[in-house]
């Protein structure tokens, strides 16, 4: 079995946001990036399908040379190989045509990705990329196993899970759950070495236009005083929910 696991460079959550330009452009300055959190848990499933069933693994990102350390990280954490689509993610649906030429050319079995990325929340690479490989697709993925060329997955939806079972090739939008999040892994300085010797293979880009652009950038609105309210005090309590509040 082959696998591609899609990969995020996004700043890690602990980071100062800043932008310039007249709030038109991200700045990196300073920024920590890391792996995404939700292709985290698809790359920890991807070396478990790895160490059990003999599976490939590789991974991928779309982005520019200040990608390549987010890689040879997921590289030291156990991935076979790695691809660089050489060209700026600008949005989903740029993204998801040049993954689709990655799988296509590769003949991937199943494609593992986050649901969604923690910088843009946009949750529409994976379910685009299945569409243009043509293969099955489920999200908010929470438990995957394969036998042969079967799947059972297991996804939540409102309210509870849903167990759905399903063929190759498939792609998932994984996310917290799809391993526990104890068995996530740290590269070790065995795995570090590795890495350096595995392949990262830059691929040009495929010709492709965005179909969205970011125009604005804009921060959430700093939290506004707070008043205090003694809790044996419920008369003032009530009478500033209905004269300031307006709540009731």
């Amino acid at each position: 079995m082959k696998i591609l696991v899609c990969i995020s460079h996004v700043p890690d959550t602990t980071s100062k946001i800043n932008f310039t330009d007249g709030d038109t452009k991200f700045d990196t300055n300073g920024v920590q990036f890391v792996i995404n959190p939700n292709d985290e848990f698809g790359l920890t499933r991807a070396m478990w399908f790895k160490e059990k069933q003999g599976a490939s693994v590789d991974v991928v990102n779309v982005g520019g040379p200040e990608t390549e350390p987010t890689l040879r990280k997921a590289l030291a954490i156990g991935a076979d190989s790695a691809i660089r689509v050489n060209t700026e993610a600008t949005d989903g649906f740029a993204v998801a045509k040049q993954l689709a030429k990655v799988v296509n050319d590769g003949g991937y079995d199943l494609v593992i990705a986050g649901r969604e990325s923690i910088d843009y929340n946009g949750a529409m690479v994976p379910g685009m990329l299945a569409a243009m490989v043509d293969a099955n697709f489920v999200t908010n993925c929470i438990s995957l196993e394969v036998e042969g060329s079967d799947a059972t997955a297991v996804r939540e939806i409102d309210g509870g899970k849903e167990t759905v079972k399903t063929a190759l090739p498939l792609v998932i939008g994984g996310q917290k759950g799809l391993v526990e999040e104890s068995d996530l892994r740290i590269p070790n300085m065995r795995g570090i070495m590795m890495a350096r010797k595995k392949p990262l293979n830059v691929v040009e880009p495929t010709d492709v236009s965005a179909e969205t652009k970011a125009v604005r950038f804009e921060k959430p609105a700093p939290k506004g005083a707070v008043k205090l309210v003694d809790a044996d005090n419920l008369d003032a309590l009530v009478t500033l929910l209905h004269t300031e509040a307006k709540v009731i």
